[in-house]
């Protein structure tokens, strides 16, 4: 990642709103959620949600796909590691692996079997 993008989705998840979006999104996995539930859920109308969602996509940090007459929002997951990677890069004197920083696997996420009950 390039210090831009990490600036732009920094600057995306700076506010408190975008931050629980994101959150819940990677919560959430790969299969995400329908932007009415993620309103619901955090309590905030849909104008504010859009509004919200609009700066993630902006920053690369969230994706959508159309269901029907919904939007299905998730993370990124690819940005968000390297956002991490890109923070991390000179932990420990460049050795990130010896702080024990270790990348989201969303893969394991979706598997109900290896994923704790979310609420």
């Amino acid at each position: 990642m390039e210090k831009i993008s990490a600036i732009t989705a920094l600057a995306a998840l700076a506010q408190g709103s975008r931050l629980d979006i994101f959150r819940l999104l990677v919560q959430a996995g790969p299969e995400g959620l329908p932007a009415g539930r993620i309103g619901e859920r955090l309590g905030l109308p849909a104008a504010t949600l859009s509004f919200h969602l609009s700066q993630l996509k902006q920053a690369g940090l969230v994706t959508f796909r159309r269901e029907g007459r919904s939007l299905i929002y998730a993370a990124e997951y690819a940005v968000m590691n390297g956002l991490l990677a890109y923070l991390t890069e000179n932990c420990c004197e460049g050795d990130a692996s010896a702080c024990g920083v270790a990348v989201c696997d969303p893969i394991g996420i979706s598997d109900p079997r290896t994923r704790s009950a979310r609420p």
